[in-house]
C-alpha cells in the first residue's frame, strides 16, 4: 500500500485518479500549510471530499508554516518542503506504507533543470529529478519516493481532468512571478514552446541521457578517489597523471564543501604544476594540500593532579579535561564524516561538520585539525576534544575532578 501526496491542485488530482484507476490499495496525505487563508481550507475540503467519495483513507494535517520558518530561519518554501516530507515519513512508519508518490511532472522537472543551470551546477544538477529516489529526510531516507508522472506534461494532465470532469483547485499564487519557478513557468516556458511545442518531452529525454552519463562519472570517481586522496591530503602529482583529473579534483573538493570559486582556483594551481597559494590554500610541489604557513599541529598531553584552585580559563590553545572520565587512552586522530561531540553546556550532539561550518573552516582547516578520542568509548565517532578549541561536555573539569589531562599545542 502506498501513500499519495495530494494538494488538491491539477497535478496531484491527476495522480490520485490515475492511481485509483489502477485498482491497487493506497491512502492520501494532504498538507494544509495555512498560507493562503480560506483558499488553503478549500483545498483541504476538496481533497477530503474526493477521498470520502471514493472510500480512500485520507490523512490531513495543518502546519503553522510561518512560525516554523521563522524559528529555523529558512524560507517558507524550504519550510513547507521539510514539514511535508517529514510528516510523510512519520505516516509511512506508523501505517506501514511502502512508498510515497508525488505528482511532479515534466514541467516541474524542466523547471528544476533550468534553476540548477542558472544557479551553477555539475552534471548531476542537470539530471533533474529521478523517478525513483528516497525521502529527503535523514530519519526516513530508506523510504522510497516515487514520481510516476514525471514524463507527463501539464497539457496532458489538464486534458485528462477535463475529459473525466475531475475537480481541482488552482493556486492563485502560481500566477505571481515572485518565485523563480513561477518566472520560468509563466514567462520563459511559453517562449520555449513557440520554438519547440514539445520542449518538455525533449528535455526529459535529454535529462535521462545525462543521468546515464552521470552514473558513468560516479563510477569513475568512486574508483579513483581513494587513489589520489587519503581523506586529509590530495596527491596532486599522481592526480595529474589520471584521465579527467579536473573532474576528480572538482568532486573531491565539492564533497568537502569547498565553494566553487575556491575549486576553480585550486584547479588552476594544479594545472600550472607549480606550488602556489590561492585563497589561503597551498598545493605543494610534493603534491600535498596544506595550509599557508602551517604544518599539522601536534599536542602534548600531560597528566596532572587537580586541587580546584587553578582557574578553568586557560591560555589560548590550551585545554584541560577530567582524566578520570577517560575510559581508555586519549588518541590523536583527524576528522571523518559522522564525528560528533557535545559542546559545553549542551545536552544534544553536535556534528563536527556543522561545528566546522559555523566557524567557516576551509577543507584544509577541517582535515588538519587534531581531534582526541577516548579509546574506551563505544562510539568511534565520538570526539573528546577538538585540540586547541573545545572539550566535550562529559569530560569537562568539575568540583569533583581530582586529575586532569592538560593538552598543550606544540609547533
Amino acid at each position: 500500500m502506498v501513500l499519495v501526496a495530494v494538494s488538491g491542485g491539477m497535478d496531484s488530482m491527476y495522480l490520485a485518479e490515475k492511481v485509483r484507476l489502477e485498482g491497487g490499495p493506497f491512502a492520501i496525505a494532504h498538507c494544509n500549510f495555512q498560507l493562503r487563508g480560506a483558499d488553503s481550507d478549500a483545498d483541504e475540503e476538496l481533497v477530503r471530499s474526493w477521498a470520502v467519495s471514493h472510500g480512500i483513507p485520507c490523512h490531513i494535517r495543518r502546519f503553522d508554516t510561518t512560525v516554523f520558518a521563522g524559528g529555523k530561519g529558512i524560507s517558507i518554501e524550504m519550510s513547507a518542503r521539510e514539514l511535508r516530507y517529514r510528516w510523510f515519513g512519520e505516516l509511512c512508519r506508523e501505517h506501514g506504507y511502502e512508498a510515497v508518490l508525488t505528482a511532479h511532472h515534466a514541467g516541474d522537472n524542466a523547471e528544476t533543470f533550468f534553476l540548477n543551470l542558472l544557479r551553477g551546477t555539475g552534471i548531476r544538477g542537470l539530471c533533474g529529478m529521478a523517478e525513483d529516489s528516497f525521502l529527503p529526510v535523514p530519519e526516513y531516507n530508506d523510504i522510497p519516493l516515487r514520481r510516476p508522472i514525471l514524463g507527463i506534461t501539464r497539457a496532458e494532465i489538464a486534458a485528462f481532468l477535463k475529459e473525466r470532469q475531475i475537480p481541482w483547485r488552482e493556486d492563485q499564487t502560481n500566477a505571481e512571478n515572485t518565485y523563480k519557478r513561477n518566472k520560468l513557468r509563466n514567462q520563459v516556458f511559453p517562449l520555449l514552446r513557440e520554438i519547440n511545442p514539445s520542449f518538455e518531452k525533449t528535455l526529459a529525454s535529454d535529462m535521462a541521457r545525462l543521468r546515464s552519463v552521470s552514473d558513468i562519472a560516479d563510477d569513475f570517481y568512486q574508483e579513483y578517489r581513494s587513489v589520489v586522496s587519503d581523506g586529509s591530503h590530495i596527491d596532486t602529482a599522481l592526480l595529474r597523471t589520471l584521465p579527467h583529473w579536473e573532474y576528480l579534483l572538482y568532486r573531491l573538493l565539492e564533497e568537502d564543501g569547498c565553494p566553487p570559486s575556491d575549486i576553480e582556483r585550486a584547479v588552476a594551481i594544479v594545472r600550472s604544476g607549480e606550488s602556489g597559494r590561492q585563497a589561503g590554500v597551498w598545493f605543494s610541489s610534493a603534491g600535498q594540500l596544506v595550509r599557508e604557513d602551517h604544518t599539522p599541529l601536534r599536542y602534548a598531553i600531560r597528566e596532572e593532579a587537580w586541587d580546584g584552585t587553578e582557574s578553568l580559563i586557560q591560555k589560548e590553545g590550551v585545554l584541560i579535561l577530567d582524566a578520570d572520565k577517560v575510559r581508555g587512552t586519549l588518541e590523536e586522530s583527524h576528522w571523518v564524516k559522522g564525528d560528533w561531540f557535545r559542546p559545553l553546556g549542551m545536552r544534544g550532539r553536535k556534528k563536527l561538520q556543522d561545528w566546522f561550518t559555523d566557524r567557516h573552516f576551509s577543507i584544509v582547516d577541517k582535515h588538519r585539525t587534531v581531534l582526541l578520542r577516548d579509546s574506551g568509548h563505544p562510539d568511534p565517532h565520538h570526539v573528546v576534544a577538538i585540540a586547541g578549541y573545545a572539550v566535550d561536555d562529559f569530560y569537562k573539569v568539575t568540583s569533583a575532578t581530582r586529575r586532569i589531562f592538560r593538552i598543550l599545542p606544540l609547533r
